[in-house]
């Protein structure tokens, strides 16, 4: 099996490994996602109808209101938050975002997660030591 590994930035500390959810578009809390089934629901979005419920999520960031963080916050209240989050975009969105979910999440990369990671990919965050390691579901 190949396995990649990439060095980035502690957000929120933890160790975890699962299955990834990729997506190359920003997510949106308010209107975005359905924080009681987590899901996405942005019809616009490459992932609507697709659940992060138990995933890594990998994405690019937070896009839209200050409410973002409550939504994720609702989805860790309800069960259905994803297990870690790697993102390439920091803003306080997705800050607060990553702190209220009590997820590991990652981020500033020495190379591009969007670009090495796919959905089905099996991940370790070590977010305390700033390391992803990927395993390709492909190898």
């Amino acid at each position: 099996m190949k396995k990649i590994v990439l060095h980035g930035r502690k957000v929120v500390g933890g160790l975890v490994e699962g299955e990834a959810l990729v997506t190359k578009e920003m997510i949106s809390g308010w209107g975005g996602i359905n924080p009681a089934e987590g899901t996405i629901i942005d019809v616009r979005h490459e992932l609507h109808g697709q659940s992060f419920k138990g995933k890594i999520l990998v994405f690019p960031g937070a896009k839209g209101s200050s409410g973002w963080s409550s939504f994720f916050h609702y989805t860790r209240r309800n069960g259905n938050a994803p297990i870690g989050l790697i993102f390439n975009v920091m803003n306080t969105k997705v800050a607060l975002g990553s702190v209220v979910i009590h997820s590991p999440a990652v981020t500033d990369f020495d190379q591009d997660p969007l670009a090495i990671i796919e959905t089905g990919d099996w991940v370790k965050i070590d977010a305390d030591k700033g390391i992803v390691e990927i395993t390709k579901r492909n190898s």
